[in-house]
């Protein structure tokens, strides 16, 4: 692994750095391991409750993820939203891009290829799915399997942080969010897109439909916007890092 990449790495439960060892990563204050398998480091060990639902559930799907999602826009006469989505924020040549929830790379076309492109998913089927269409593209990336909530990262990396899809189904979408905000540089933008329909299964909101993907934003980020797009099927939320976020207290809780 590159040591520029080794240095935006951290163990995302104790922000501890890591060193490697092999094909591991190693801690340097704990001494826990991560395995890195067939170039991509594994934060994700044993899941419980929704998290393990869903994990299973991609792994199963993916190898037919993308063959259904054609067969649907083309049985609903609907074009990939995804244009539309990332219209709303401003990727510049050279950003370094998070994507949260890769999937199988859908969005990845959609963006520009003169980025440092960099993907999580806790599905390891459908991040190899992924890493078939970057090559397919001839794009280069960095993918990893890990969890929203906890996000491999240090603090003030990314420029443009996304997550298309599913945030409502999350254990904790405020806690993913909040993780989003830690990785982000000042002045990042963030982008969070979800179907309008899909119904929140956490503690949140209690198992209740959310109101607004701006519910889970901290007050102190700037220029909080929604958006409802694709004839109100999608809401497209963005704000933006405030630039003096270092006095910010913006470390995710537990």
């Amino acid at each position: 692994m590159e040591s520029d990449l080794l240095s935006l790495l951290c163990d995302p439960d104790s922000r501890y750095s890591f060193e490697q060892e092999g094909s591991t990563l190693r801690n340097v204050a704990t001494g826990r391991v991560y395995p890195i398998r067939e170039e991509i480091p594994l934060f994700v060990s044993s899941l419980t409750g929704p998290n393990f639902s869903a994990q299973s559930f991609y792994d199963r799907i993916a190898p037919f993820y993308d063959f259904f999602a054609n067969v649907y826009g083309l049985l609903s006469q609907e074009s990939d939203p995804r244009s539309s989505w990332f219209s709303l924020v401003n990727v510049q040549p050279g950003a370094r891009v998070l994507d949260v929830g890769v999937g199988t790379g859908a969005s990845v076309p959609f963006l520009p290829r003169d980025i440092d492109y960099f993907g999580i998913d806790i599905s390891w089927n459908m991040l190899r799915r992924c890493r078939r269409r970057l090559q397919k593209l001839d794009r280069t990336g960095y993918l990893f399997q890990a969890e929203a909530c906890h996000l491999p990262f240090r603090a003030s990396v990314f420029d443009v942080v996304i997550h298309t899809l599913g945030i409502r189904t999350f254990g904790s979408p405020s806690r993913a969010i909040r993780e989003m905000i830690w990785v982000a540089r000042p002045g990042a933008q963030i982008l969070v897109v979800d179907r309008t329909n899909n119904v929140k299964q956490s503690g949140d909101t209690q198992g209740q439909q959310a109101h607004s993907l701006a519910e889970w934003v901290p007050p102190e980020m700037e220029h909080i916007e929604t958006h409802a797009l694709g004839g109100g099927d999608y809401e497209c939320l963005t704000f933006r890092v405030p630039l003096d976020s270092d006095s910010i207290e913006t470390e995710p809780k537990p």
